[in-house]
């Protein structure tokens, strides 16, 4: 069965498993792995670490990219030039809130569909899809679940691991803690974290906090609405566009006060005492939320700018979250 990678949350892992192939969502190790793609000038560290990756994967069948992050979608010409794996570029329009843009994006979905029929895909039935979808929505809830118990870095290595394997697999893996988590409740804020960022729930924990609502692109926020059944029997494409493309919420949107409304929702239902937001240094998407974040809510936020894999920049962020705590305590 061939392994067809991705990192973009709006790519559902449902319509290419119903293809018959595996879907792989890579979570990169760090900006600085070495491997034949050497370094690109001017990528932020999630996308040179995804570039490494990719050209580092000797099992991958085919590569997606998406249009969300500008980027990402540099990395899609870098790649046609450098890889030898088949591509596929899927545009995600920004805006969302007229019909023609959700055609738009459904219409994306057939043409991915076609590219992983071309790899020896086939075509499933409504049934079939609807079938897969359901196991995933399964496991998607066990692991919202399991976020009221998990310790945070644990439940970001189980949401990592759903993307990246079968659902199946990863429920197998969730083990409950036999101690209560304690610590002053924060929440995470911010696009995707490398494998290597995941340290910062240990940071976290060891200064006396618990990041309870991990709304980063790689964490609770990336996970799709959950399918309504009546739509996931009647028409599952439909209800997996609608679910993907209406129900994660991003900066990139146009415009993305879906992001806050996610966001206020999800804050009333935890005692959150104060935000972190993380953003890679030469991601201008994110740092363009940072002060209407702080405008727009009364809790404390901590920024966290990172530039990759650096020691230095590790303590920096130690000590920062250390400091910011002290004041919540």
């Amino acid at each position: 069965m061939k392994t067809i990678i991705y990192t973009c949350p709006y790519v559902p892992a449902e319509w290419i498993a119903a293809h018959g192939l595996r879907p792989s969502r890579i979570i990169p190790d760090a900006a600085g792995t070495t491997s034949q793609a050497g370094r690109t000038e001017g990528l932020c560290p999630f996308v040179q670490g995804f570039i490494n990756e990719v050209m580092a994967d000797k099992k991958a069948g085919g590569i997606v990219i998406t249009t969300v992050c500008d980027q990402m979608r540099r990395v899609y010409d870098i790649l046609l030039r450098r890889c030898d794996v088949p591509l596929f570029l899927m545009n995600v329009p920004n805006t969302w809130q007229n019909v023609a843009v959700q055609k738009l994006y459904i219409d994306e979905l057939k043409r991915l569909g076609r590219f992983l029929i071309d790899l020896g895909g086939k075509s499933p039935s409504d049934d079939a899809l609807a079938k897969i979808m359901l196991d995933y929505d399964t496991a998607r809830t066990s692991i919202l679940t399991a976020g009221g118990y998990l310790p945070a870095r644990q439940y970001a290595e189980t949401i990592a691991a759903f993307g990246r394997d079968a659902p199946g697999e990863t429920l197998n893996n969730i083990t409950v803690p036999e101690l209560q988590i304690e610590g002053v409740p924060l929440a995470i804020l911010g696009g995707p974290l490398m494998r290597q960022d995941f340290d910062i729930f240990d940071i976290v924990a060891q200064a006396g906090g618990h990041i309870v609502l991990d709304a980063t692109e790689t964490g609770q926020r990336g996970l799709c609405a959950p399918f309504d059944r009546l739509g996931l029997r009647d028409k599952p494409l439909l209800e997996l566009a609608s679910a993907y493309f209406c129900g994660i919420q991003d900066a990139s949107r146009r415009p993305n006060s879906g992001l806050y409304k996610w966001l206020k929702c999800r804050l009333a239902d935890t005692a959150v005492r104060g935000i972190i937001f993380h953003r890679y240094v030469w991601c201008d998407m994110w740092h363009a939320e940072l002060q209407r974040l702080k405008d727009w809510t009364d809790l404390p936020v901590l920024d966290i700018d990172t530039a990759g894999n650096n020691q230095t920049a590790k303590q920096r962020t130690t000590n920062r979250i250390r400091a910011f705590l002290e004041t919540l305590q």
